[in-house]
């Protein structure tokens, strides 16, 4: 091979002759991350599986990367309380904060080369700014009823730059708005807002129900982001990144949650009335993420528009859904974060 062909080589495959550890690697977002880190060249990736691999544990921690010895670990696993109240809220936070500390430091302490950490838009205080922008992070409290699941995401932040002080660890940590896409959740229990409204307006389309009633006064918004564009962030952060500053990825577009509704519904073909369970919180009135850091520091833009990523998410659940029909009134909660 030329040193010109040896050039272009790197270029096209940054990760070449890297092993990679990628925990929730099997999840929504994991498999769009591990398919850009092997479409990038990654020698090998590594992906524990719950059954064989409990995060919680400490040992099991030490097992995995003992066995595996990765150059990068990329950590995506994280449990969120349910999005319609805080049945599994304590849980959730121990699950999170145990996961995560456990492997930051067993990172740390094996001289593993880069980290990739995941936080969540939920850790912003509730009275940020808006957009929210990472220097106001810790300029207050989570809104009260994501607090749990924002402080568990927040604490990885201060433990990933205490690692890179003690231990030399270049540990990033990454902001991610509310994603979404194809292969997303859409179990009516479970979803979050975009896939349970498309989930909700396509079957009320067909069944032609009068009315569709949503949960909230569909005042707040949101910021959406295609689960593409999120692991294509997540790959370049691992590949140009190295401060020990947090980053936000996100769209940087203030969506209305009922403009979002009536936007879900016209491309269902969905004509009814759409009602508002104000009974409900909207949770967060405002949340948009300021992109200018990661624009600036890695050169990441979302490239998909809301309407291209919605059309695509929906013609994706019209493609795989049971020929089942739920409850035409079923209710939807607002965000992921």
């Amino acid at each position: 091979m030329s040193k010109n062909e040896q050039t272009a080589h790197r270029k096209d495959a940054p990760f070449a002759g890297k092993k990679i550890v990628v925990t929730g690697g099997a999840g929504f977002l994991g498999r769009a991350v591990v398919r850009k880190l092997a479409e990038r060249g990654c020698r090998e990736i590594v992906v524990p599986r719950r059954a064989v691999c409990d995060l919680r544990r400490g040992e099991e921690i030490a097992r995995l990367l003992d066995r595996a010895r990765p150059d990068f670990l990329v950590h995506l696993a994280a449990t969120v309380d349910n999005p319609a109240g805080s049945a599994n809220a304590a849980a959730s936070f121990c699950d999170n904060v145990l996961m995560t500390t456990q492997l930051v430091d067993a990172a740390a302490r094996r001289g593993i080369e880069k980290m990739i950490c995941l936080g969540s838009a939920s850790s912003y205080p509730a009275n940020a700014p808006i957009p929210l922008r990472e220097h106001d992070f810790f300029n207050g409290l989570p809104e009260a009823s994501r607090a749990a699941h924002g402080i568990a995401k927040r604490l990885p932040l201060v433990q990933a730059q205490a690692c890179r002080k003690q231990y030399g660890l270049r540990c990033v940590f990454l902001i991610p708005t509310n994603f979404y896409g194809p292969v997303d959740n859409f179990d009516p229990d479970t979803c979050y807002v975009i896939p349970s409204f498309i989930r909700k307006f396509v079957d009320a389309a067909e069944t032609r129900a009068p009315e569709v009633t949503l949960r909230g006064t569909g005042s707040a918004t949101r910021d959406f982001l295609h689960v593409e564009d999120c692991a294509e962030g997540i790959v370049l952060a691992l590949e140009r990144y190295d401060g020990p500053q947090p980053v936000n990825l996100a769209s940087g577009t203030e969506v209305v949650i009922d403009d979002l509704a009536h936007r879900i519904a016209f491309l269902a073909g969905y004509a009814g009335r759409i009602l508002w369970n104000t009974r409900y919180s909207d949770g967060p009135v405002r949340r948009v993420l300021g992109t200018s850091r990661a624009e600036r520091e890695f050169g990441f833009r979302a490239q998909r528009s809301l309407e291209e990523g919605l059309r695509e998410t929906m013609e994706w659940y019209r493609s795989t859904r049971p020929r089942s029909v739920p409850e035409a009134d079923a209710q939807a909660a607002v965000s992921r974060a």
